[in-house]
């Protein structure tokens, strides 16, 4: 701050109406703390001033402005000490390092910095079916309080799950699950940890405490299929469905890790499986044993090295919106439980080598998981593994 700029006691709400408009618009600027200036410019007609703020920010080596209004909702003599208030608030931003960039005014701003940043499909999701409809969308950054995401939180969790788009009838709807709103939330949090500093614990201000996830969500699946019935499953499909979802009943891949295989992805001779696009741990090789090896061979037999390893009938790609359906429909038709999805034979596969004793690290190799996670909801089977093993020590 230039040290001849003349000071001024901006609490006084008579020597504030009797300051005239500065040369340039330059506020009148009274001193809150080192590096910290509150600022007002008079009404050039009268009425209203507005107020800013004025930070020194020392990686910048500069000062940095923002404009905080006119605070039209106050009292005349109530004005000095809101303004204040939002001054210190984002002097503390700028000592944090969260001073928001110019363009980043709103919730929807920092959702899209985000998607700019670390691009990928589930955050995009997410905040399109969540965030851009929904009223926190417009909601500024600097005034985003706790109560403002605690009712988002609401509204998310009491959105009904979609189960089915069907165009043949209404839409099938669940509860949303802890689960699914704790995974919700993450790209929002992530979102706005980037541009936002926590706010004080247990106040208004701290905003993260609305996105905290919901403990004990996150419980291992329960559903599971032995061979018979995934044999059972996998023949009550179509046929494009019944290869796509046989290759994870033989191999626990995540869903989406299959649908993006391509055929120059495997290499026969070696027996080889590059995943190259997972959810965690993409660019991985898996070595087949010979009856996989000539499962996949049969489904890339003729195709180009850039074309998917399992397509659906007509040549496309598999999807969510597109895998989610036959596996239902085929659960339906053999009399198994509603809650089977994908993920399930997936569940099933690495249930089965966990109690076959494949050493966890493997398991977490293949699945491109990590074996802590394996662990955590796997670990009643392991114990039983241990249970046996030492049962055949007994003489």
């Amino acid at each position: 701050m230039d040290g001849a700029t003349q000071m001024t006691d901006l609490s006084k709400l008579g020597h504030r109406e009797a300051l005239r408009p500065r040369k340039g618009d330059e506020p009148h600027w009274q001193r809150l703390r080192p590096g910290c200036f509150l600022g007002y410019r008079p009404a050039m007609a009268g009425g209203a001033g507005n107020w800013l703020v004025r930070v020194y920010e020392p990686e910048k080596r500069k000062y940095v402005r923002k404009a905080l209004g006119s605070y039209p909702a106050s009292a005349r003599n109530e004005v000095f000490a809101a303004a204040k208030k939002d001054a210190e608030a984002w002097a503390a931003e700028v000592d944090c390092g969260g001073a928001l960039p110019s363009d980043i005014v709103t919730v929807k701003d920092a959702c899209e910095a985000y998607l700019k940043v670390k691009p990928g499909t589930i955050a995009a999701g997410v905040f399109r079916r969540h965030v851009y409809d929904d009223p926190i969308s417009s909601q500024k950054l600097d005034k985003l309080r706790r109560h403002h995401l605690e009712a988002w939180r609401a509204r998310l969790e009491a959105a009904p799950a979609l189960l089915s788009r069907s165009k043949k009838g209404p839409a099938v709807t669940k509860v949303r699950a802890p689960s699914t709103i704790n995974r919700d939330m993450v790209p929002v949090r992530a979102a706005l940890n980037r541009v936002l500093p926590h706010g004080r614990p247990n106040s208004d201000a701290a905003w993260q405490e609305a996105l905290r996830p919901i403990q004990g969500a996150d419980s291992r699946r329960t559903t599971y299929l032995n061979r018979d019935e995934r044999e059972l499953l996998i023949n009550a499909m179509p046929e494009d469905a019944g290869r796509f979802f046989k290759a994870m009943c033989v191999l626990p891949l995540r869903p989406g890790a299959v649908a993006s295989l391509n055929t120059g992805d495997f290499e026969p001779r070696t027996r080889t499986l590059m995943v190259l696009k997972d959810k965690a741990k993409p660019k991985r090789q898996i070595t087949v044993p010979p009856s996989i090896s000539d499962y996949l061979a049969e489904q890339v037999e003729g195709k180009r090295a850039d074309e998917a390893i399992f397509t659906r009938s007509d040549g496309a790609r598999w999807t969510k919106d597109k895998w989610k359906h036959p596996i239902k429909n085929a659960a339906s038709i053999v009399d198994l439980s509603e809650e089977i999805t994908a993920y399930t034979l997936r569940h099933s596969a690495i249930t089965d080598l966990v109690i076959a004793g494949v050493p966890l690290m493997i398991i977490a190799q293949i699945s491109g998981t990590s074996v802590t996670v394996i662990e955590k909801h796997y670990a009643h089977l392991i114990r039983k593994v241990a249970e046996d093993a030492l049962d055949g020590l007994v003489f």
